[in-house]
């Protein structure tokens, strides 16, 4: 059985940082993920899944203080339903992502129109006591530099690829 999540999409809003009575660090957020459709036009449009993530510890800590509404982020994780009863009497299910990898995509400075893709990313594992396991991978100098050719830098236009360059 395989129960792994990865996701790509911008935050609605801040991380919200709470405290658990033991003190264990705990960030929810949600992310909105694009998911095109056919709308029965030639032409495709998109709608957003907006799903909720829950990240502990070390990484909990990380994505309040560096997250921000909008920011682009790739988390991976597990899907959890859990359920509780509501002040009504009435059973609430939830569905989350508890996410023990968030990858932040774009640059926390966003002006000038030079975005780094990769800023950097935190990992950590629920199951190691207390910490986050490393991951920590910044940005060089050299992203932000206005390197006109790098391959990488996103310009806005459609990327031409055949079916000959691709490795599956």
């Amino acid at each position: 059985m395989l129960n792994r999540v990865i996701l790509i999409g911008r935050l609605t809003k801040d991380p919200e940082l709470r405290y658990t009575p033991a003190g264990v660090a705990v960030t929810q957020f949600t992310l909105a993920v694009d998911r095109p459709f056919s709308s029965g036009t030639n032409r495709e449009d998109r709608e957003a899944d907006f799903i909720p993530v829950v990240t502990w510890r070390q990484l909990a800590e990380t994505c309040a203080n560096y997250l921000r509404k909008g920011r682009l982020a790739a988390v991976e994780g597990r899907m959890q339903v859990r359920n509780y009863e509501n002040n009504e009497g009435r059973r609430v299910y939830v569905t989350e992502v508890i996410a023990d990898n968030v990858r932040f995509l774009e640059s926390a400075n966003r002006e000038g129109g030079g975005q780094a893709r990769e800023e950097g990313g935190f990992g950590g594992s629920n199951n190691s006591g207390g910490g986050s396991g490393g991951g920590n991978r910044s940005s060089g100098s050299s992203r932000n530099s206005g390197n006109s050719n790098d391959p990488f830098a996103d310009d806005g236009r459609p990327i031409d690829i055949s079916d000959d360059d691709l490795p599956f």
